[in-house]
């Protein structure tokens, strides 16, 4: 399944927020959106994700949904957005139960989706027993559960430590890897952008219009083992909308 966005442009009130925001989303790809602060990345993600509707343009799905979709879009959030009173099986199974899934077949999803998070060991376990890395573990097995066509990321690694988010990068390469999901993955953090997107669309300052699109042809797999390049390509991104990064940070400073 694809995901086109075409030419979405939004405003609140008198403020420009999105304008003419187009790209199209294949199958199997992961796409990185980057930009200055307040530039409508995920504001961006809200309407794909239908959370909004922008003033004009329009996000549409061609194709197929994957075998057993249960959602097209689902979300994966930065605060993880856990229940606290329910342990880790019972989060991931809470979506199931929305589509009238229970008993065995739902046991098997779950089984499934924890083993592929590493979370077998954990499945009884509440959020207030977890670290941040394995919360937001938990928050992707969820998202995995209903096998979507496409995941949305909204900044997923963002409130989690540097070691943490190595690692969490590591376990969505190998989740890909093992079976290639799409996402849609808002980051403000150039270094994850390099290490887990095929493509980055640089957004320029508010209100945000798509600047440049880098393309990555680099497996995801080898990228830990090419730090140059990632490095190179990270100074390459961040040219790009470094003077408008910087321009942003003095309209919220004055606003503030």
């Amino acid at each position: 399944m694809e995901l086109i966005l075409r030419n979405i442009t939004h405003s609140y009130g008198e403020t420009e927020v999105l304008e003419g925001i187009s790209f199209n989303l294949k199958h199997g790809e992961i796409v990185c959106i980057i930009g200055p602060s307040g530039c409508g990345k995920s504001t961006l993600l809200r309407f794909i994700g239908g959370l909004e509707r922008p003033d004009s343009g329009e996000v549409l799905l061609a194709g197929d949904p994957p075998s057993g979709s249960l959602n097209p879009l689902t979300y994966i959030f930065q605060d993880f957005a856990l229940l606290p009173w329910r342990t880790v099986e019972g989060n991931v199974s809470l979506v199931l139960e929305d589509h009238g899934i229970r008993g065995e077949r739902a046991k098997a999803i779950i089984d499934d989706v924890l083993a592929r998070t590493k979370l077998s060991d954990f499945r009884k376990a509440l959020p207030r027993q977890l670290s941040g890395g394995m919360k937001q573990r938990v928050a992707i097995a969820r998202a995995l559960s209903v096998n979507p066509a496409v995941m949305l990321m909204d900044e997923p690694l963002s409130a989690l430590d540097s070691q943490t988010r190595e690692l969490l990068m590591d376990d969505l390469v190998e989740l890909w890897t093992r079976e290639r999901f799409s996402a849609c993955y808002v980051t403000h953090n150039l270094a994850e952008a390099v290490r887990l997107g095929h493509r980055i669309i640089v957004l320029s300052r508010r209100p945000g219009r798509i600047r440049e699109v880098v393309e990555i042809d680099m497996p995801l797999s080898e990228r830990p083992d090419r730090i140059a390049e990632l490095d190179r390509l990270q100074r390459q991104v961040w040219q790009i909308m470094r003077e408008e990064a910087r321009q942003a940070d003095l309209e919220i400073a004055d606003v503030a």
